[in-house]
């Protein structure tokens, strides 16, 4: 069985959409890519930090889905990281009303002893030197490393993050990220360009527009699942993560036409995760819920056409 580590936020969200808002519920970055891993049935473990105020039941509900936390520290006395955010009526835009670093500040992540020798490392949507510890504690080169992050490490440690851009086999980040890290607006040149800074794989997620993977010349893309109603897109990009690597690491296949699969998987668990606020509808998934979305996906993109 493979095994998975995943660094990143374990936290408190409270999130405001035109469907309602919450007060404090679990969220952040590791918490869902661990929930979306989880359905593959692999050896992960989380590494994170959080208060003394975070509830066990969330601690619980982690280690039920079989995510090992013995790389989540407990400081008793400090408080857990929490973001707020309003979501605009297209849902596609967001404010952010409150970010409270607390123990994450002074984070240094500890990779549990059993996991250093992981094949697979999912870094989560942190500092770029935290990351970068990270993967100085492995023991051995893992198969392979994912790396996520966002506009806010571009605009506030972007020499910090082209050094862990470059120890990264894929990256994973929006379109809006591509560009600004690469200053190019064509996809296809900045998916170059970042190539070009130590990634063999881009994927780069265009929101309710899908995905696109790419490596060397080669391209794939993948729609969104056209869906009734998205009740909150929090979390759908790490969720994406967790489908991506977590169907990597069971197949134990890296290759560019596995990796078409693992893109389809992490769309697919990004689906469901908009269906409810924060967690919950993760924390409810089954598996054949999973294969009946895989099937309408499968004949959403599908079809027979004859080329003269």
């Amino acid at each position: 069985m493979s095994k998975l580590v995943i660094v990143g936020t374990v936290a408190f969200d409270a999130i405001e959409t035109p469907f309602g808002k919450t007060d404090k519920i679990l969220g952040g970055a590791a918490t869902f890519i661990g929930l979306a891993a989880s359905q593959f049935d692999i050896d992960a473990a989380a590494v994170s930090v959080v208060g003394g105020d975070f509830p066990q039941d969330y601690l619980n509900i982690l280690q039920q889905k079989n995510i090992n936390i013995s790389g989540i520290e407990i400081v008793k006395e400090g408080k857990t990281f929490f973001w707020s955010g309003r979501y605009h009526n297209d849902m596609n835009t967001r404010d952010t009303i409150t970010t409270e670093l607390n123990t994450l500040a002074d984070f240094n992540p500890v990779v549990p002893s059993a996991y250093k020798n992981a094949d697979y490392v999912m870094l989560g949507n942190l500092h770029p030197l935290v990351q970068l510890s990270v993967l100085e504690q492995m023991e051995n080169k893992p198969k392979l490393v994912v790396l996520d992050t966002m506009n806010f490490w571009m605009d506030n440690a972007l020499e910090d993050l082209h050094d862990v851009i470059g120890k990264v086999d894929v990256i994973t980040i929006n379109d809006e990220e591509a560009r600004q890290l690469t200053g190019q607006h064509s996809l296809v040149v900045a998916a170059r360009k970042i190539h070009e800074m130590g990634p063999k794989y881009v994927v780069i997620k265009k929101g309710e527009h899908g995905a696109l993977l790419f490596h060397d010349d080669n391209v794939f893309y993948a729609p969104a699942l056209p869906l009734e109603e998205v009740f909150d897109p929090t979390g759908a990009g790490d969720t994406f993560a967790g489908g991506f690597i977590g169907f990597l690491a069971k197949t134990d296949d890296i290759s560019f036409n596995n990796m078409k699969q693992a893109v389809i998987y992490g769309s697919t668990l990004a689906s469901f995760c908009v269906e409810k606020f924060g967690t919950e509808r993760m924390q409810q998934l089954s598996k054949n819920e999973i294969f009946k979305r895989l099937q309408e996906f499968k004949q959403l993109t599908q079809f027979d056409i004859e080329l003269a």
